[in-house]
Order: C-alpha cells, then structure tokens, then sequence
C-alpha cells in the first residue's frame, strides 16, 4: 500500500506496537501521530481537569473541536485519568505495564515528580521504551528551563539566520523546533524499540529540542569552521555560490509571489526574453554573473517592476518551459486545492471526527512498495475509549469501571 487511500492490504510496519501517550501541545503527539500513522496503536492518556492546551485554542466551543488538536492526535485512542486518585492511578500503571513505549513532552522532572521516574516506568514493565522530549534534555545546566518553540529556536541559533541583512532576525515562523523534534522523536522511539527487538532491552531516550535546532544549523557550522566565515543573514539571495537574480517577486493579486533563481547567462537572456525586457539583458552590468550579484538591489527592482503584471501559476509555467527555475510561492489554497503533484500522490486524504465530520489532513510524505501507513479517524474525543480501554484492553469489569467513573478516577 502506498497510501492511505489503498485498500488496507498491505501490512502497517509498526502493528502489534503499543504506545502509552503522555504528550501533549505538538512535540510529543506529532511524534506519537508518526508512529500512529504507521500502525501503532497510540493511546493518548489526558487529565479532564488539565486539558491538553491545543483543545484550549480559539475555535468552536468544546474541548473537541479545535482543528490542531485534530490535526495531531489523528489515528489515536484516547482515555481520560486522575492521577491524584489511587484508582485513576492504578489504571494509568496497568496500562504502562502492557505497552512497548512511555512518550512525555513535559519540562524535566514533571513526570517524576507525577510519580513515573524510569525507575518506576521499569518496575511496570522492564523492557520499556521511555522518550522525554523537553527544551535542554534531562541533564545539564539548563535541564530546568522550560522552553517553546520560537524559543528553542532562538537558543540553538536557528533564528539569527533567518531573515534580511538590514533588518533584525526575522525566526522561522509558528513553532518550527516543535515539529523537528517530534521528527527525530519518532526516529528516536523507532531505534529504541529496534535496539530492544535485538537484545530485550528497553531503554530511556532523552531528546533535547534546542539540541534539534543545532543540527539545523550543519552548514552554516561547517562554514565558519573550514572557511571561517560567520553565519550572516541573506533573506532570499545566494551567496555560496553567489548568483542573481535569486530572490521572490511580485505577481498579479493580492500578496502573491514567485520565486525565481537563474544559475547561467543562458537562463538569464532566457529570463529577459519572458519578461520582455531586452533593454535589461543588453545592460552591460547584467550580462555576467558576476555584474549581476554586484549590482542585484537594481537587478531585483528592475525584475519587480514587471512581474506584477503577470500571473504567478502562468509566469512560472513559462519560465519552466524555458529552463528557468522558477516555483509559485503557494498559499494553503494553492496546495490544498490547485497543486496537481499533491491531489497525485494522495496528500490530502480524509478522516471522519465525531463532531468535526469528514476533515482532510496533510498526509505522510513517503511510499511504500510493501507496506502502507493510515489515515484512519480524527483525534479521539475526550475520554472517549477510556471504557473500552479499561474493560477490555485492561480487565476491569463493568462493576469496577463504573466505580472510577462514580469516584472521578476517570
């Protein structure tokens, strides 16, 4: 199966893996939502007294509704659990004790002082896989900051890069270290539950997400330890190598833009003859490479002067048809509703929600030949398995359940 759409022949590569869901905000579920999506059953356990700050976001009323909170706990189970009360606890243990893997997105140390250090975790289950995922990990100087995304980003230096020479660091947008390290979260759980297949070990994985963001920062690192030149801000241009015109322009409509990058003289005389603009591509100080980067603020300006006048889809497509690298930059409409490669590879397929109905999600950006990954259903309801889940995954009778419900245990 190559993709959610197919008929569900093909196997899910991690069926048959349990995960106990602690997580919560994006780091953590958009780890649990990866390992989810390729099969493993995911059970999100929450506190209806403390709920998951996703269901709290602007949106329709209810704790259910909230398109982010959809978004990342798709494809999971979902039970609710007071930890304070001796019942509600105990159902969390025996729960932990039938699952290959403990996932936590909290700052170090709160899930030990909520009574689950490693060493409990492993009383429960000896051969448990458990991924931390906090700011600074669980050791270290920082180990008790707490952090958020734009935060971590700033930390690990992804932020200074980012922007224009002349202004201040413009950062990376909505929370971007948050989705890198539930990424490589998700990495990390697979190789710890790859390493116990191999030796019956389980094992603690401590992930920092600022360590997430230094790794995002490879070549900028590498630069300035073989070239010794520092990290600078260049917005959209290219410096190494140095070509022009290498930047985004204006199009026809409201905030629409193409981006444009132009390696050779040959695409650069092909560029010219698209625009019409033979007077520039006969202009002395753009004939080479070389004039063009010295002189790209009126090479840019000369460039943006007529692009407005065109469509950005069709100007792209010209361009293409003339060697020109040349990419609309897409709105959520354009991607969702115009993109021929994703609606081509399935990307967008649709799950139902309970109160949300037929809702489409971004897919998973792989293919198997011999395996397939699920869009099954939206994020569970609050609470919404905790009968099923305890009466039949864990034991309890119908007369024990209704007892957690009458106490508050769930």
């Amino acid at each position: 199966m190559t993709s959610a759409a197919d008929p569900a022949a093909d196997p899910l590569p991690l069926e048959g893996i349990r995960v106990c869901d602690f997580s919560w905000i994006v780091a953590g579920p958009q780890a649990t939502r990866i390992l989810a999506d390729l099969g493993a059953e995911v059970i999100k356990v929450e506190n209806a007294d403390h709920l998951d700050a996703v269901r709290r976001m602007p949106g329709q009323p209810g704790p259910n509704r909230r398109g982010m909170h959809n978004n990342f706990n798709r494809n999971k189970l979902g039970i609710t659990a007071n930890l304070t009360h001796a019942g509600g606890r105990e159902l969390v243990e025996r729960l932990i004790g039938v699952s290959d893997l403990v996932v936590e997105n909290y700052s170090p140390g709160a899930f030990a002082r909520m009574g689950f250090p490693y060493e409990r975790l492993r009383e429960l289950r000896p051969d448990i896989v458990y991924l931390s995922i906090s700011g600074y990990g669980h050791v270290g100087r920082d180990a008790s900051y707490v952090t958020w995304g734009p935060t971590a980003q700033a930390v690990s230096g992804a932020t200074a890069v980012s922007g224009l020479p002349d202004q201040p660091p413009a950062g990376w947008g909505y929370s971007y270290l948050d989705h890198t390290a539930g990424y490589y979260g998700a990495i990390a759980a697979l190789m710890a539950l790859y390493h116990r297949a191999q030796t019956g070990e389980g094992q603690h994985v401590d992930l920092s997400q600022v360590e997430t963001g230094m790794l995002l920062a490879g070549v900028q690192m590498l630069d300035f330890q073989v070239n010794g030149r520092p990290s600078e801000r260049i917005g959209n241009r290219s410096r190494w190598p140095a070509v022009a015109p290498h930047g985004i322009y204006p199009c026809a409509g409201e905030d629409r833009w193409i981006a444009i990058a132009v390696e050779d003289d040959v695409c650069w005389r092909a560029l010219c003859a698209e625009l019409g603009l033979p007077a520039l591509a006969a202009d002395e100080r753009f004939t080479t490479n070389e004039g063009r980067v010295a002189h790209e603020d009126a090479l840019d300006a000369a460039i943006a002067s007529c692009t407005p006048e065109r469509e950005a889809h069709e100007l792209m497509e010209a361009l293409q048809s003339r060697g020109v690298a040349a990419g609309v930059v897409q709105t959520m409409e354009d991607r969702m509703e115009r993109d021929p490669q994703l609606a081509a590879r399935g990307f967008y397929p649709v799950a139902p929600h309970p109160e949300l109905g037929d809702h489409r999600f971004e897919g998973v950006p792989l293919r198997f030949s011999k395996a397939r990954w699920r869009l099954d259903r939206g994020a569970p309801l609050l609470g919404e398995h905790t009968r099923e889940i305890a009466t039949g995954l864990l034991g309890y009778s119908e007369s024990e359940y209704e007892t957690l419900v009458a106490e508050g245990a769930v």
